[in-house]
């Protein structure tokens, strides 16, 4: 993992509206990857990016968008992801795009979502 230096980041009032807004279904999946995202990365910015939260690293980006069924999490070079998506083929709904759900991501564990997470942040 990166190096950090200690701080902690905060979510400006726009990105905080915008996970107010998440779907209460949804919501729980969210918080899931916010709280590994920020766990693993404490000093990633965040903040909104074409009008979805986005941690920033470096020059490293991971966008994390809600979406009526779910969210879908992009970010990384082409490829990157493919472990993965190996593993779980379902969730790859594009090029660079994995989709979860609230039902599909129970299979998915803490610590493959961090391997998308490093993917994005550390390439």
């Amino acid at each position: 993992m990166s190096s950090h230096n200690g701080s902690v980041s905060t979510v400006d009032q726009a990105t905080q509206a915008y996970i107010d807004g998440i779907a209460p279904q949804n919501r729980p999946l969210f918080d899931r990857l916010h709280g590994l995202i920020l766990g693993a990365y404490p000093d990633a910015a965040v903040g909104l990016s074409y009008g979805m939260p986005t941690y920033t690293l470096g020059g490293c980006r991971l966008h994390v968008a809600a979406w009526k069924h779910g969210l879908s999490i992009y970010g990384w070079p082409q490829g990157r992801e493919a472990g993965f998506a190996a593993r779980h083929p379902g969730l790859k709904t594009s090029k660079g795009t994995i989709q979860l759900r609230p039902g599909n991501s129970a299979g998915v564990s803490d610590r493959e979502l961090l391997e998308l997470i490093r993917a994005a942040l550390e390439s």
